[in-house]
């Protein structure tokens, strides 16, 4: 591959380094999270900004705009910053394309600066979205394939795989309805992976991830190149949703919440840490039930909202971009990147749990043991009710790959 041009989105505080040996197993680290700027998850907020490429995706214009706000608001003091969106090199391949997140996500992705080239992948209906989005004028390239017989090629050389084919919830689908059907087209999907990509950071977005990702790590580790730094859990929508939730709550700046969100992804597997909600706020018992209900269910009230006839697609896809920001500015050398994600993980006796991450260029380099400390008793019963059904659904995925083995 190409050396990568450089996009760097950094912040002016002192970065914390933990570099883990690649081959040990990921331990729990404590780091420094108080700073206002390091706390910040997603596309993040920054104090100095230096735009030096007229080829960006901004352009002259807007860089030169953006440079004038900032000074603007920094009152004449400009501070050398590194805000450098270049197009870069990075190649990512979304799984489930041509579907109601795929579609949304695809475009997302077509804005980033850090993409050079997106490979989009589906059964059908590939090649009128890759017209469609390749008239957008941004410097990533979209190229489309269709079926099984095109697969391989979709992930040759890819960075980045996002998974998200296989069916949505639907009115009256039970959890291992969903399962039943698309536990087999994960499966394939990651042995294609194994076989094309093995180097890439996954991300799997089908549902039920609880299942589906200690699912894909079997199969991954059946073909002997599991590497559990670089598979992932997206749970991001679950943190979107709660920091929408409790900013309107308590009237924060949308930007300024930030709520971790432990556990999994489905129902009271999803736990808000409420008590940990950045900047600092107070909850009435009644409020933290509230919202942590609401934040559980919040898929359900999509489903209601469009009366049977789809699911959240588009703030998965909002979601979903995110992350796939966020482990692209890791890989291109952002020493301060931190995500909610469900990942192979010993903060608890379970194999698997969705907690706060920091992100760098070989995948996760450390949990975050803190967020889990000094938890309320209401956090605490929460916690310890939901790692039964967790341990089930884990229990699940890796029976199914061990009862029906990868193929060579």
């Amino acid at each position: 591959m190409a050396a990568r041009a450089a996009a760097t989105y950094s912040i002016g505080s002192p970065s914390v380094s933990t570099k883990p040996n690649l081959r040990q197993q990921i331990k729990p680290t404590t780091l420094n999270l108080h700073h206002p700027l390091r706390c910040f998850s997603g596309l993040k907020a920054v104090t100095d900004i230096l735009c030096e490429s007229e080829a960006s995706f901004l352009g002259k214009e807007s860089n030169a705009a953006l440079v004038q706000t900032f000074a603007q608001k920094r009152h004449g003091h400009i501070s050398q910053y590194r805000f450098n969106p270049k197009a870069s090199c990075y190649k990512v391949a979304i799984l489930g394309a041509a579907g109601g997140i795929g579609q949304p996500l695809s475009l997302l992705i077509k804005m980033s600066p850090l993409v050079s080239e997106i490979n989009l992948y589906d059964i059908a209906n590939v090649q009128e979205i890759t017209a469609d989005l390749s008239y957008c004028n941004t410097p990533a390239q979209v190229v489309g394939f269709t079926g099984s017989s095109e697969l391989a090629d979709s992930l040759k050389g890819v960075d980045v795989v996002v998974i998200l084919a296989g069916v949505p919830p639907k009115p009256g689908m039970t959890w291992d309805d969903l399962f039943n059907t698309n536990a087999s087209i994960v499966k394939s999907l990651i042995e294609a992976v194994a076989d094309n990509c093995p180097e890439a950071f996954v991300h799997i977005i089908t549902n039920p991830m609880n299942s589906m990702v200690p699912l894909a790590a079997e199969v991954l580790r059946q073909k002997g190149v599991y590497d559990p730094k670089k598979l992932f859990g997206v749970t991001t929508l679950d943190v979107v949703r709660a920091n929408t939730f409790v900013a309107r709550k308590k009237n924060l700046r949308l930007i300024d919440a930030d709520v971790p969100v432990v556990g999994g992804h489905a129902g009271i597997t999803i736990l808000p840490l409420l008590s940990k909600t950045r900047p600092s706020v107070s909850f009435t018992n009644e409020e933290v039930e509230e919202l942590t209900v609401r934040i559980q269910n919040a898929g359900t009230e999509v489903v209601e909202a469009k009366a049977g006839e789809g699911s959240a697609t588009l703030s998965i896809a909002y979601a979903a971009a995110r992350f796939v920001e966020s482990s692209l500015r890791a890989l291109d050398g952002d020493a301060d990147v931190y995500e909610c994600a469900y990942v192979e993980s010993n903060l608890t006796e379970l194999p698997f749990f969705a907690s706060r991450v920091k992100l760098g260029k070989k995948g996760v380099e450390a949990l975050i043991h803190s967020d889990l400390q000094r938890l309320t008793a209401y956090e605490a019963k929460a916690l310890e009710a939901l790692m039964p059904e967790l341990k089930a659904s884990i229990d699940k995925g890796v029976a199914f790959v061990q009862k029906q083995p990868v193929t060579a």
